[in-house]
């Protein structure tokens, strides 16, 4: 091999060594970053309601081309006492019963949706009220492997970081409650026009019954009609502990 063919040789395999490791240095940090910053960004929330989250300004994004107004959706972040306490037992009813007795994934849950796919029924979704507050806060739509597993993993560090009540004040005034409509504050006043603090427990549990699908569904419909009085039901038991 001439001197210059191979010069030239082990200059390209030194660019693509110090390509790599620029890479690498990257890909660090970028590891670092996703599995750090959740705790930086989470701790706070003890203290403070967050600003925004993804979803809202996704919403806010298909808003704006949709040419829909307000252009942001409307939010009233209020505290724990601003907020009917059925509405909570409602939302735990209907969304995750379970949630004072795990660590952010429902196992009996997940097993019970897994024995009805196995018996031919459609596969329905176990997401607890934390790995929720998860996806809201900082996570984009979608059913990736990526996506779950980085929510598996903010779930975790929501529950290490907030005790359960705070994680239950968050997704009540980060849920979406209709379009354009996020927060049990805003809920109430769009539906019922009256504060969170004064639903009654139907009232509260006709919000419960649309969380699944609160775009499509109204809490007057025929959907919160039937599911509302299932969810008063279990609402007449407190939300197990132990």
């Amino acid at each position: 091999m001439p001197v210059a063919e191979a010069l030239s040789a082990v200059a390209a395999r030194s660019v693509v060594r110090s390509v790599w490791r620029r890479v690498r240095r990257w890909l660090v940090r970028a590891l670092l970053v996703a599995l750090i910053g959740p705790f930086v960004l989470i701790l706070p929330l003890n203290l403070i309601q967050p600003p925004t989250t993804s979803i809202i300004l996704w919403r806010t994004g298909q808003r704006l081309v949709a040419g829909k107004r307000p252009v942001y959706p409307r939010r009233d972040a209020v505290a724990r006492d601003a907020i009917a306490p059925s509405l909570r037992r409602a939302v735990l009813a209907a969304e995750d019963d379970r949630f004072y007795l795990h660590f952010g994934f429902d196992l009996e849950e997940i097993q019970n949706a897994l024995d009805r796919a196995k018996r031919g029924r459609r596969l329905r979704g176990a997401s607890t009220i934390t790995q929720q507050v998860a996806k809201n806060l900082f996570l984009w739509e979608g059913r990736s492997f990526v996506r779950k597993g980085y929510e598996a993993y903010l779930t975790l560090v929501l529950e290490v970081c907030l005790p359960k009540d705070r994680i239950l004040d968050l997704y009540l005034n980060l849920a979406e409650w209709g379009d354009g409509v996020f927060g049990a504050e805003m809920a109430a006043r769009t539906h019922f026009k009256k504060s969170a603090k004064r639903l009654t427990p139907m009232e509260s549990a006709r919000l419960a019954a649309i969380l699944p699908s609160p775009r499509r569904w109204s809490p007057m419909g025929g959907v919160a009609n039937a599911r509302a009085a299932m969810i008063l039901d279990k609402m007449r038991y407190a939300a197990p502990r132990e």
